[in-house]
């Protein structure tokens, strides 16, 4: 079968008991990510053809055997460079396992660690994110595990990061701008209407949406879907049912859900819940 001419297909492991990370392999050919964003980082390597995808202004491509690096809280795209789709393994590694990360090098470390490139040659890196997946897909013992982990981790920042990050621009009014986000993420089940945030925010709704957007990169609406869909990952692992996570979380019905998990996440609710495998036991 002709490699453009086979099905979609995405996996999903995570080890509970290894800061619940959480690890991804999958085949794309006509899906295309909407905007979205992660609370931790978001890393991996082409295996075959290629991705494109938007950030931070920019719009990079990766090709079969390079890494991409998408740092915390970043605005990101995602759709296939290639008439033949992508194959990826990714990874999906805390702040805080950056952090831990950093610290075994350099000593106590509270800095945020920044890659300033979204695309990598090294093809080390490469095998490492390899051998890290095979380890998280096969039966192996959590020291293994957890080695693998630290290694690709050290080699990752050693490597590539960078200890003078550059930050967003701040929009006009960031104090503004913060309570909104802290609004949304405290009242992301409610229908929360336009003129609501902009009296949260002190501001005309058409000033809101400006700033809001040029400050964190996506629209209220978007940035409030993109929490919705993060709460409902989290209810699926817990095995909620899907009427519930959609009720819960501030979709409208299953179907509404459905939509824009599919997105976001790049496969359905139910086929995330069927796939998601823990990997605690050895």
């Amino acid at each position: 079968m002709h490699r453009s001419d086979m099905p979609e297909k995405a996996i999903y492991w995570r080890d509970t008991r290894l800061f619940d990370l959480e690890l991804l392999h999958a085949r794309y050919i006509t899906h295309a990510f909407a905007p979205h964003r992660h609370d931790g980082y978001a890393i991996g390597m082409i295996e075959h053809g290629a991705e494109q995808f938007h950030y931070r202004g920019s719009t990079h491509v990766a090709e079969a055997g390079r890494v991409v690096v998408i740092n915390p809280d970043e605005v990101h795209t995602g759709e296939s460079a290639s008439a033949h789709g992508w194959i990826y393994r990714m990874f999906y590694p805390s702040v805080e396992l950056l952090q831990w990360a950093a610290a075994d090098l350099h000593g106590p470390y509270r800095a945020v660690p920044f890659f300033r490139a979204p695309v990598l040659h090294d093809p080390e890196l490469v095998q490492h994110i390899r051998m890290l997946h095979r380890v998280f897909a096969e039966p192996a013992t959590q020291l293994e595990r957890e080695s693998r982990l630290r290694w690709t981790l050290a080699h990752l920042v050693l490597r590539h990061a960078d200890h003078h990050p550059t930050t967003h621009a701040a929009g006009a009014e960031p104090t503004s701008i913060q309570r909104v986000r802290q609004f949304l993420e405290q009242h992301y089940a409610e229908n929360i209407t336009l003129e609501h945030l902009a009296t949260v925010a002190n501001l005309s709704p058409f000033h809101l949406l400006r700033v809001f957007r040029n400050s964190v990169g996506m629209s209220p609406h978007v940035y409030l879907t993109d929490i919705r869909i993060r709460q409902a990952r989290a209810l699926l692992k817990q095995h909620v049912p899907i009427a519930d996570v959609a009720a819960q979380t501030g979709f409208v019905d299953q179907s509404h859900l459905h939509r824009h998990f599919k997105r976001i996440v790049g496969v359905t609710p139910g086929n995330y819940r069927k796939n998601i495998q823990d990997a605690t036991q050895p």
